[in-house]
């Protein structure tokens, strides 16, 4: 999975803060979705790799609980978190105890989905 993360981040478009992320989601049934940023000079505008690769998935017919595990590279040397955009997003399709795995070039770290949000704002709260 780690050299497919870093051949994808060539793809993502970061002009503005050349900090690159690339996204793989695999889905139960062990498909794969991929994802990357992609800045806009708005950065309001901008999407995050994570956003990317899950709302492919649910273009391509995937519900809520359908998926296995995420992975996630940034460009950096350090490991970096999803946003909390995209932390609320995998709250909304992911079940908690969904692997969340990081990367860098040189470092995995990995969680599930409840340890990096343990306080989830999600439909029990509504």
């Amino acid at each position: 999975m780690k050299e497919k993360l870093e051949k994808l981040l060539d793809n993502a478009y970061a002009p503005y803060s050349n900090f690159k992320v690339s996204c793989i989601l695999k889905t139960n049934d062990s498909k794969e979705f991929i994802g990357v940023n992609v800045e806009n000079a708005s950065y309001g505008a901008t999407i995050c790799a994570e956003r990317s690769a899950i709302l492919s998935a649910i273009s391509h017919g995937y519900k809520k609980g359908d998926f296995q595990e995420i992975h996630i590279m940034n460009s950096s040397s350090k490991i970096a978190f999803p946003c909390f955009i995209c932390r609320q997003v995998l709250i909304e399709f992911l079940n908690p105890e969904t692997k969340v795995y990081l990367y860098t070039k040189n470092l995995q770290e990995e969680y599930t989905l409840e340890e990096l949000t343990p306080h989830m704002f999600n439909e029990d709260n509504l």
